[in-house]
C-alpha cells in the first residue's frame, strides 16, 4: 500500500487529519496487531477466519474433608472419631498431591464417613446431656416443697 498516493479516512468534511497524523494512525493499528491496512472496528472482509483452541487438563478434583474434620476434632470428637477423620483427610491430600487420584478418594470417602458418625455421635451426646440436665432441674424442683 502506497502511504501517500490514498489518504486513510477518506473523508468530505472539514476535520480531515493531515498525511502525517493518518500514517501515525496507522503505525499504532500495525502495533496493537490488526492486520496492515485496517481500522479499528471496521468490518472485516471474508479472509479466514482464526480460532484459538485451549486445551485444559481435566483432573479429577477430590474433597478430602479437612476443614469439616478439622471442626469435628475441635467440637464433636466422641471416641476419637473427629482426630482419625482428620488423619485421613491429610492422607487424602497427600495422595492427591502424589497425583493417586483413587487413594484419594479412598482416603476422603473414608473421612467422609467418620465425619458424619463424628457429628452424629457429637449430637446425640449434645442431645443427651441437655435432656439429663432438664430431667435432674425439673425432678429437683419437683421434689422441693415451698
Amino acid at each position: 500500500m502506497n502511504r501517500s498516493s490514498h489518504p486513510f479516512f477518506p473523508a468530505p468534511h472539514t476535520g480531515v487529519p493531515s498525511t502525517d497524523e493518518m500514517l501515525k494512525e496507522e503505525h499504532e493499528v500495525d502495533v496493537l496487531g490488526t492486520p496492515q491496512g485496517s481500522v479499528l472496528g471496521a468490518p472485516q472482509g471474508s479472509g479466514p477466519v482464526m480460532s484459538t483452541v485451549v486445551n485444559i487438563r481435566s483432573e479429577t478434583v477430590v474433597p478430602d474433608h479437612i476443614v469439616w474434620s478439622l471442626f469435628n476434632t475441635l467440637f464433636f470428637n466422641p471416641c476419637c472419631l473427629g482426630f482419625v477423620a482428620f488423619a485421613y483427610s491429610v492422607k487424602s491430600r497427600d495422595r492427591k498431591m502424589v497425583g493417586d487420584v483413587i487413594g484419594a478418594q479412598s482416603y476422603a470417602s473414608t473421612a467422609k464417613c467418620l465425619n458424619i458418625w463424628a457429628v452424629v455421635l457429637g449430637l446425640l451426646v449434645i442431645t443427651a446431656v441437655i435432656i439429663t440436665v432438664i430431667v435432674i432441674t425439673t425432678g429437683a424442683l419437683v421434689r422441693r416443697p415451698y
